[in-house]
């Protein structure tokens, strides 16, 4: 897991800070935009997280039960 990575124009990255709920596509699935690829818990919410392109996930930076910061990369796609 990787939380140093930068954000691209097909990153999913976390809109606030949180836990991962779930991460619902792994490395090589296909994904189209707005199909959701993590859920992220805040504030007693769960926050469904949408791909923001279509295409093909190329990396994933978190797993279940990990806490993230605001802009931190959680899903690659290209």
């Amino acid at each position: 897991m990787n939380s140093t990575a930068k954000a691209g124009a097909g990153s999913v990255t976390a809109p606030m800070p949180g836990i991962i709920v779930e991460v619902t596509c792994k490395v090589g699935d296909k994904v189209k935009a707005g199909q959701e690829v993590v859920t992220l818990e805040a504030m007693k919410m769960q926050n469904p997280l949408p791909a923001p392109v279509d295409g093909e996930v190329k990396s994933i930076h978190v797993k279940s039960g990990d806490s993230v910061a605001v802009g931190q990369v959680l899903v690659d796609i290209g």
